[in-house]
């Protein structure tokens, strides 16, 4: 008895019916550009919101907030402390309003991002007075609810020169020199204010001008009186609009979140070429916290100083 095989006998030639049909090359496919722009408006999306809800990057240009921020430094800015409001979100597309969802008051002495009353710029300045209070200046001191906020001058703050702080002339008079090493430094007139909550920090306050004087004001509700630490060059709540201030209090809804920290900071000495970026660094400003010092009440209520 032959046993039956379906394999063909050694040496045999396979028949049509046993070949396998190869598979046709597959066509190369076109770039799907629908897709593709979803992809890329997902991600926009993704970036405004986190920007608008979470937190935002943010640039310091002037020498407002002097000596606690520089020009050059890029600092971060969380959105959320306060709430949201029409200034929460990236590009201020939003009509104003004074509605805000989650509402929270800033604390005296957190460093705030606010919007002007008649232009869509960020400012950025120091929380000194909230709802309810009653503030004014007197010769560069604050007065606040009639007790003068502490002011004690430290030792001056000797500042490196560079192209983001030239330690222009008109600015600073007469505080520009070189120092043995041969580095010329801005030597800036230092005092440590301490407002009620204990919040304390350094300003600079080295000459007399127009806007060491401010009458008393109440602060309405849903209101803040905002400074900049650098006080002879500030244009803050003290400041008319018409002298690009803020005109006084501002509503807490115009205000868009607290400055957190430093991320970097640049010294404006670099250029195009990526070679002279970390040339420009500024390594010691570097991941520097912006919340103030809070001292424990014993020493926050200690009797105000004034300036000598």
């Amino acid at each position: 008895m032959n046993d039956v095989s379906d394999s063909p006998a050694p040496g045999a030639v396979p028949t049509a019916a046993t070949e396998q049909p190869k598979p046709a090359p597959a066509e190369p496919e076109g770039t799907n550009w629908l897709a593709e722009l979803r992809g890329l408006l997902l991600m926009l999306l993704a970036v405004i919101g986190f920007h608008s809800f979470v937190a935002k990057p943010f640039y310091i240009p002037s020498i407002s907030m002097m000596p606690n921020l520089l020009v050059g430094d890029q600092l971060v800015v969380s959105k959320y402390p306060y709430g949201w409001s029409w200034v929460s979100a990236s590009m201020h597309f939003l009509p104003r309003s004074k509605t805000r969802i989650m509402p929270e008051t800033p604390a005296y002495g957190d460093i705030v991002i606010v919007v002007p009353p008649d232009r869509d710029e960020d400012y950025i300045k120091r929380v000194v007075g909230l709802p309810g209070d009653r503030i004014a200046v007197v010769n560069g001191q604050i007065i606040l609810n009639g007790k003068p906020v502490p002011q004690i001058a430290e030792s001056p703050l000797e500042l490196p020169v560079d192209p983001n702080q030239p330690c222009d002339p008109d600015d600073f008079p007469g505080l520009k020199y070189r120092a043995v090493d041969g580095m010329q430094v801005c030597e800036l007139p230092i005092f440590r204010e301490t407002l009620p909550n204990g919040a304390t920090y350094r300003i600079i306050d080295h000459r007399q001008q127009p806007l060491d004087n401010y009458p008393e004001t109440k602060i309405p509700a849903g209101y803040a009186f905002l400074m900049g630490d650098n006080r002879d060059h500030s244009a803050d709540s003290r400041a008319p609009v018409v002298e690009k201030g803020l005109g006084g209090p501002v509503p807490l809804a115009d205000i868009g979140g607290r400055a957190e920290f430093i991320t970097y900071s640049l010294s404006g000495t670099e250029t195009w070429n990526p070679l002279t970026w970390y040339g420009a660094l500024r390594g010691r400003r570097a991941s520097l916290k912006l919340r103030p010092m809070i001292l424990p009440p014993t020493t926050a209520s200690q009797p105000p100083a004034s300036k000598p």
